[in-house]
């Protein structure tokens, strides 16, 4: 099964609403497999780095995983730079593609 590939200027559309919405900066896009809870046998999921602004609440980041989700019919799962520690610290920013 093909994903559905989302156009980019609706992509960044998405995103602005949710950043105004919820006190994030999104960064860019990852690889499949770099969220931990998205199952990895979802073609259709978009794994993205986000950065925190604020005061973010866990049930804050939560909320807009979903709310992205639900306006691009996908799954979506957000990682905060912020909560990256060690090696991954320097290695998955590096990763991260422009939105």
């Amino acid at each position: 099964m093909n994903a559905h590939v989302i156009q980019r200027d609706i992509l960044r559309l998405h995103i602005a609403a949710v950043e105004e919405k919820f006190p994030l900066r999104f960064i860019g896009a990852l690889p499949r497999g770099c969220v931990g809870h998205v199952d990895e046998a979802d073609e259709s999921a978009l794994e993205l780095l986000t950065e925190m602004r604020d005061s973010l609440t866990l049930m804050g980041l939560c909320s807009a995983e979903i709310e992205l989700g639900r306006r691009l019919g996908r799954t979506v799962g957000l990682v905060l730079l912020s909560g990256l520690k060690g090696r991954e610290a320097v290695e998955i920013p590096k990763l991260a593609k422009a939105i």
